[in-house]
């Protein structure tokens, strides 16, 4: 199918050609990035979600809270898109891509569409092509997507950069409450939410929060100060309040700016994996064989090994 035809079946709500194109996009074959490349380029840019990120360590219940939220959102009448990203085996290179299994209740909502993708070993809790799945969610025009990182902690700061609300889930009981939540996260996050607010869990619920509160209040002491807000995915209890401030935290922003902000911080990174791509077709293979046999053994240093790869390319 042509990049027109794909384009416009989309638009016109058809489920198949987002899968499709989200399929196209993170493919890797060469003919498959220029087709994605045309596709992305005929997207509008009127069409507009609420874009929301979350994000928290293994655990913690991210698809039940996910499953719990969306279905409230669909209750409120709004479309969501579930863009779930799944950690990638540094050994067999696979993923397991189980949300759509974990989410059975939001994954048979008409109002609801999830989509699980591999990190492919992309640094920074989100894939490769989510960035561009997020566009293509936003243009087939569902009113709020959602972005699951994968969950690996401290370093989860990429989807910052590509959502409008970002939201850390923590539990309580998880050792030092203080050290659950690092300074990198901290500073970026907007909404911090306690899970397994539920049964024998109350009262461990209600001390995490307090002294998440207190972290906050030291870290954060100018501008938005991110609510602490308990929650339970499985009684679905507290989800009504976190929309709520979700929304309140949204008002605020100028959303234009974050938008071009955003598309700044796209375009570093697809000019950082394009010139990547460009030194691989053409560097002389033998040459980077042999440079990081150097580097290995320690007989070249890293910079001048690197040196000695560009250098030539340049002339």
């Amino acid at each position: 199918m042509s990049a027109d035809a794909l384009v416009a079946e989309l638009l016109a709500g058809d489920r198949r050609a987002l899968a499709r194109a989200i399929t196209l996009v993170e493919s890797r074959l060469p003919e498959h990035q220029a087709r994605a490349s045309t596709l992305l380029a005929q997207l509008p840019t009127t069409r507009q979600a609420t874009r929301i990120g979350i994000s928290g360590t293994p655990g913690v219940g991210k698809s039940t809270f996910i499953e719990a939220f969306g279905r409230h959102l669909t209750g409120l009448g709004k479309t969501v898109a579930v863009l779930a990203v799944d950690p990638t085996s540094q050994v067999s290179g696979g993923s397991i891509l189980g949300d759509k299994t974990r989410m059975e209740e939001l994954a048979r909502d008409p109002r609801a569409f999830i989509r699980p993708s591999p990190s492919s070993g992309a640094l920074g809790g989100v894939g490769p092509r989510t960035r561009e799945a997020v566009r293509l969610c936003e243009a087939y025009g569902f009113d709020v997507i959602l972005v699951e990182t994968v969950g690996v902690g401290q370093s989860e700061t990429a989807v910052a950069q590509l959502v409008d609300c970002f939201v850390m889930l923590l539990q309580p009981g998880a050792g030092d409450d203080l050290q659950g939540i690092k300074r990198g996260i901290l500073e970026l996050v907007d909404l911090v939410l306690v899970t397994k607010s539920d049964g024998p869990n109350t009262q461990a619920v209600a001390q995490a929060t307090h002294h998440y509160q207190q972290a906050l209040h030291i870290l954060r002491q100018e501008g938005w100060h991110p609510p602490v807000l308990a929650v339970s995915g499985l009684a679905r209890t507290g989800l009504e309040d976190a929309w709520a401030n979700i929304e309140r935290f949204i008002a605020q922003l100028d959303i234009p700016a974050k938008r071009r902000g955003q598309a700044l911080h796209w375009f570093d990174h697809a000019l950082d994996e394009g010139l990547r791509a460009w030194f691989a077709g053409r560097v002389d293979a033998a040459k980077l064989a042999a440079a990081r046999s150097a580097v290995a053994s320690g007989a070249q240093s890293v910079p001048a090994a690197v040196r000695g790869l560009i250098q030539p390319l340049e002339e």
